[in-house]
């Protein structure tokens, strides 16, 4: 029992044992999984913390370099502004200031001439009338002449004064008592003066001669007259001024002076005989003067003792408020003036011969300072200073100035821009510096704050602002951000720390470490493998706009994907081939950048609808559009949205080539589409692989294209099947049957039927053209219009209202075309404005004498190329034309396309083409290929030189572009429809007028150049040219340019040719010849004008079929009408291959020789020559085919 019990509690014990045992293991391993997962926690935690402090260290380097960044570009900013604003202000003072020395270097050259004029008019007279210095007459005629100088020169007064010694004063005294009736007689022309000066307020130097010379002041009491002189003798004796008033001159002088004739006559003559000479400081300027020879000044003098005597102070006062408004009390006499005196000599154009007199000036400095600025700009200070130590400084303030006094008044601050204006024009420039007795004036210009001003604004202080806030507030943004991702990361760091632990407890870390790889492995391959069904891959593709496939390559170099194809089959889809009908013809005509911004806009639209109607755009290949419904997401009416879709682009792009016809040219609005529907199966997918694209296959996309390309014009052709999918929804009324069998390539026979359009309504077009597409025949526009759904009595309407459309498409396009040559010519108008300071605002209207053909030149003088204009060049597009300008534009196009007769080819639409021509010439012109421009600066300046040189000047001038395009426009106005040598043949009266020699092209000149010369279009007159040398070679462009289409006129035919040989053959090269360039330009103008008015015969096919069956219609009924000895049919082939062969194609090679037209001249060449193989090909059959339409029309 006692062993038992033993045993039992043995038992019991290691069952307690056994038991605490388990559970202290049970308890270790769940503490070691703590333990394990706290572990793992911290070593996420650890890396965390490391990466953390690496993100906190580039957290402060992004901040500091976002603020610091922000204080740097913000300061630059700053600091560049303000130098731009600085540059700004500089570069328009100096500007100005050359402005002002141009304008008073020219009126300072204009004065010397003036007076120097006075004092050969005074020798000539002596020489002529046969008498002897002093003694001389009276000027005849002195006060106009006197008169005429002053108002050129703005000097105040002439006089004149004769050298008078002791020997001769008795008998000088006689004489000047004797012939002082001059006076009286200056008198009454300067009243006659008076009375006709009430036109000039056009012209304000004529204003200031008004009140130069009148004698009754603004403001003066109205009981006065015009004729106030006072009435006295002149002072019988030579006299001069003392101390207590006039008396008689010192006696026994080598030398007297006295005052003989005055210009205006004198207000009290009891001046006349004033001895000059007795005033100290005159001598001395006297010897100067005969040393020089020349005409010198005297130093600043106050003029207020003679303004009693020569003028009124009243008048001299309203005078000067003219141009100068002073800030001091001064009067009028203590302004700045100088005498000049200009020496008279014995003999007429002997500076050798002895000096018998001299002309005494009275210079106002006050009228040389006034009209030196444009209104709005003041602020610029000019002082007069010169070499006897004067200074005297006025602010120029627009037209006028302010008299600030005497001394150098300027801000000292701007001292170092100063620009220096000499005030003086001698002969020997070197000689005056030398002599001294005289005084030399300049001018010095410097800006003012008021100036400066003007140019300074708070932008420099706002964009700095703007850029530091701007940065500041990114860094605020990034701090934000940052806490928001640190508050997401530290959740993120957790669960991966957990997730993290519960995975290394379960497995071991190496498979751990697999396991990881492989899940990698698995999503990577999860994307591009087929785990995803065909459909969701290939819409993941659509959607996602592509993938990058990774291509393997076998040992056979045969490419292996990794993942299998994206395809799959749409068993329900309707497919569109849409083309436009007519492009390639269209675009033979047309700039690449044209054809591609047509192409632009139409597929851009059509994408806009495809959007709306979920239709899927499939590509795009050239002027073709394919598009399907069905896929990637499969639906029941695909045949129903494609038909509407398909109506939606046929309207659209009706509506879009109308409004693309203004900038893109005549018959864009004749293009349209040609579009085929079919309906079935196919297959889509993508092809990997470079530029991998989403296409379709199948029988279905080839039956839409034979569809499409067995179709007519504004017609959608649709097959049975997609036929039999619309009767099922409904919509059988839809299409109708064609009535003809399609035999397409591949297939045979189809049935198929046309999709109604509908009415083409808001903003869409009706078929206009003469001419089916590319792949179709040659159909006239009775045949078009047939087919269009006009019927009945409405048809006669319908094609009048196309007409009337077409025409004003036609008006709208030239002048846009004109509008734009206009503000190119305004651009640099602008500009040449701002350098000269002045354009006339009218050109008068000269007589031609005799006819336009003789005025045909050999060379026509193009401008000089003028580098200031290329590196100020203004903008165009930023020019803006005046509403008056452009109403007399149009009003002007209307009626030159009014006076074009209804021909067949020498029509409105003909000129319309030949300008087109001559503007995608124009717009081809290219610089030599080997302008190669270091300098980047100078880069725009130096190309442009260049091109001119290149290109003979002609691009370099608006007014030379705008009339090769004007003459396109007119070059056939009023054509009757008939050769000249028909007109000179019936006697017509025109032919008689122009002597029988280039009718038609002569009376097209006259008839264009007295509509503009018409009082209506003076606007746009004065905007095409400014100054007669303009008008002149804008008259003298357009002359040969028209006559240069008169084609058949042999004695101009070789004179052009002889030209050419002259210019461009290596014989008569010359270097830098001035003349050989014009020869250059004006031979190649002609020729552009030339191959522009037979361009249809250098373009594409159709185009050429087009207007040479228009032309050979324009014969037939001269013909027909008895106005032609020959039947066209009879000559027309071999005809055209003669015309090919001796004109088309040598022309043609001539443009390409010239080396001026780029492309462009290939382009022609090309055309022409096959153009010309063609018709030898296909030329019989094509005359058979026109007199066969001829014969339809006529029944």
């Amino acid at each position: 029992m006692k062993s038992s019990a033993h045993s039992h509690s043995s038992d019991a014990g290691l069952a307690v044992d056994s038991s605490n045992a388990d559970s202290s293991v049970e308890t270790g391993i769940v503490a070691g999984d703590v333990h394990e997962e706290r572990d793992e926690i911290k070593e996420v935690q650890k890396l965390a913390k490391k990466e953390t402090s690496y993100i906190r260290l580039w957290r402060l380097v992004v901040i500091l370099s976002l603020l610091v960044t922000g204080a740097v570009v913000s300061t630059l900013t700053f600091v560049f502004l303000k130098a731009e604003e600085q540059d700004d202000y500089v570069d328009a003072y100096y500007l100005f200031a050359n402005t002002v020395g141009d304008i008073t270097q020219f009126r300072v050259e204009n004065m010397f001439e003036e007076v120097n004029g006075i004092s050969n008019m005074l020798t000539a007279h002596a020489n002529d009338s046969g008498q002897s210095f002093p003694l001389v007459t009276p000027l005849p005629q002195f006060e106009v002449h006197g008169d005429h100088a002053r108002v050129q020169s703005g000097i105040e007064t002439f006089s004149y004064l004769p050298f008078i010694t002791s020997e001769t004063r008795t008998a000088w005294e006689l004489f000047s008592v004797q012939n002082q009736d001059w006076i009286s007689l200056s008198r009454v022309r300067h009243s006659n003066e008076l009375r006709l000066c009430y036109t000039f307020k056009e012209k304000i130097i004529l204003i200031l001669r008004f009140f130069l010379v009148k004698n009754v002041a603004l403001g003066r009491d109205d009981t006065l007259s015009e004729t106030d002189f006072v009435v006295a003798n002149i002072t019988p004796v030579i006299f001069e001024f003392s101390e207590t008033g006039p008396g008689y001159a010192t006696p026994g002088k080598s030398l007297y002076i006295p005052i003989s004739l005055t210009s205006p006559p004198p207000f009290n003559p009891y001046i006349l005989n004033f001895d000059l000479a007795s005033i100290p400081d005159v001598p001395p300027v006297i010897d100067a003067m005969t040393a020089l020879k020349d005409s010198v000044l005297s130093a600043i003098t106050d003029v207020s003792a003679i303004a009693g005597s020569t003028y009124s102070v009243q008048d001299h006062q309203t005078y000067h408020d003219l141009f100068v408004t002073s800030v001091g009390n001064e009067t009028v006499g203590e302004r700045p003036h100088s005498f000049m005196y200009t020496p008279v000599y014995r003999e007429l154009g002997n500076d050798s011969s002895p000096i018998v007199g001299l002309i005494l000036s009275t210079l106002a400095f006050d009228r040389y300072m006034a009209d030196l600025l444009p209104d709005k700009v003041s602020g610029i200070f000019a002082v007069l200073v010169n070499s006897c130590g004067d200074s005297h400084t006025c602010e120029l303030t627009g037209s006028r100035a302010i008299y600030l006094g005497s001394g150098e008044l300027y801000e000292q601050a701007y001292a170092n821009l100063e620009v220096t204006v000499p005030f003086s024009a001698y002969k020997r420039p070197a000689a005056a510096s030398s002599i001294e007795g005289h005084c030399l004036f300049q001018l010095r210009l410097y800006p003012g704050s008021s100036f400066v001003e003007g140019y300074r604004t708070n932008q420099p202080t706002i964009f700095a602002t703007a850029i530091a806030v701007t940065f500041f507030l990114m860094a605020m943004t990034f701090l934000i951000y940052d806490r928001f991702v640190n508050r997401r990361n530290a959740k993120v760091v957790n669960a991966a720390a957990r997730s993290n632990a519960i995975v290394s407890s379960l497995f071991p870390s190496n498979v751990r470490d697999r396991i990881y790889e492989e899940a990698e492995e698995k999503n990577k391959a999860a994307k591009n493998s087929g785990i995803l069904a065909p459909q969701s891959r290939l819409k993941d593709f659509l959607n996602n706009g592509g993938f990058d496939a990774e291509v393997l390559e076998d040992e056979d170099d045969i490419a292996v994907f990794k993942t299998k194809p994206i395809a799959e089959l749409f068993p329900e889809t309707t497919i569109m081939f849409a083309d436009i009908a007519g492009f390639t013809a269209w675009s033979s005509s047309r700039e690449p950048a044209q054809v591609f911004m047509l192409l632009e806009t139409l597929y851009h639209a059509f994408d806009d609808i495809a959007k709306k109607r979920r239709v899927f755009k499939v590509e795009t290949v050239g002027d073709c559009y394919v598009a399907v419904s069905g896929l990637p997401d499969p639906r029941k009416d695909h045949a129903v949205v494609m038909a509407r879709f398909a109506k939606d682009c046929m309207h659209r792009m009706h509506f879009l080539t109308k409004r693309l016809e203004v900038s893109l040219g005549p018959d864009t609005a004749e293009l349209s589409l040609r579009i085929g529907l079919h309906s079935g199966p196919v297959t889509a997918g993508v092809l990997r692989g470079e530029r991998s694209r989403f296409q379709l296959f199948g029988d279905t996309m080839n039956t839409a294209s034979r569809l499409e390309s067995t179709g007519l014009r504004d017609r959608i052709q649709i097959s049975q099947d997609t036929a039999n999918i619309l009767i099922r929804a409904g919509k059988a009324e839809w299409f109708k049957p064609r009535d003809d069998v399609v035999v397409a390539k591949g297939k045979g026979e189809i049935k198929t039927y046309w999709l109604s359009v509908g009415e083409k309504g808001n903003g869409t077009s009706a078929t206009e053209s003469t001419h089916n597409s590319e792949d179709g025949g040659f159909n006239s526009l009775a045949q078009t219009l047939g087919g269009s759904d006009i019927d009945g009595a409405g048809s006669g309407h319908q094609i009048y209202r196309l007409a009337s459309e077409k025409a004003t498409r036609l008006i709208d396009w030239n002048v846009d075309i004109l509008a734009r040559l206009l503000k190119q010519k305004m651009a640099s108008r602008k500009m040449s404005v701002f350098r000269s300071g002045a354009v006339h605002s009218s050109v008068h209207e000269a007589n031609i004498v005799g006819t336009v053909l003789d005025e045909v030149k050999e060379v026509i003088n193009l401008p000089a190329f003028d580098i200031r204009s290329v590196k100020h060049q203004q903008d165009p597009d930023a020019v803006e034309l005046a509403p008056a300008v452009m109403y007399q534009l149009r009003e002007y196009v209307s009626n030159v396309a009014a006076m074009y007769k209804d021909n067949s080819f020498h029509n409105f639409e003909h000129a319309s083409h030949v300008t087109m021509s001559v503007v995608k010439l124009l717009s081809r012109i290219v610089a030599p290929a080997d302008v190669v421009v270091q300098n980047e600066g100078q880069k725009k300046a130096i190309f442009a030189s260049k091109l001119h040189d290149h290109t003979y000047g002609i691009t370099s001038d608006p007014l030379t572009q705008f009339a090769c395009v004007f003459s396109a426009l007119i070059h056939d106005i009023d054509h009757s429809g008939v050769s000249n040598t028909q007109l000179i043949k019936e006697g017509s009266k025109i032919a008689t007028f122009y002597k029988n020699k280039s009718v038609a092209e002569q009376n097209s000149v006259d008839l264009a150049w007295d509509l503009l010369m018409d009082s209506t279009f003076e606007d746009l007159r004065n905007l095409i040219y400014s100054t007669q040398d303009e008008k002149d070679r804008f008259r003298q462009l357009v002359v040969n340019s028209v006559m240069a289409t008169d084609i058949m006129d042999k004695d101009l035919k070789q004179l052009r040719n002889a030209r050419w040989e002259k210019a461009f053959s290596l014989d008569h090269v010359e270097e830098n010849s001035r003349e050989n360039t014009n020869r250059k330009a004006t031979i190649v103008i002609e020729h552009l004008i030339q191959a522009s008015d037979v361009a249809h015969t250098m373009q594409h096919w159709h185009i050429y079929r087009k207007w040479n069956e228009r032309l050979f219609v324009e014969m037939y009924n001269a013909f027909e009408n008895g106005r032609a000895d020959k039947n066209p049919a009879d000559f027309w082939y071999k005809g055209e291959l003669g015309f090919f062969d001796f004109y088309i194609i040598p022309l043609a090679k001539k443009l390409k020789d010239c080396g001026v037209f780029g492309v462009s001249s290939d382009e022609y060449l090309n055309y022409a020559m096959r153009n010309r193989q063609e018709w030898e090909e296909r030329g019989q059959q094509v005359v058979r085919e026109m007199m066969a339409a001829i014969g339809i029309n006529r029944e």
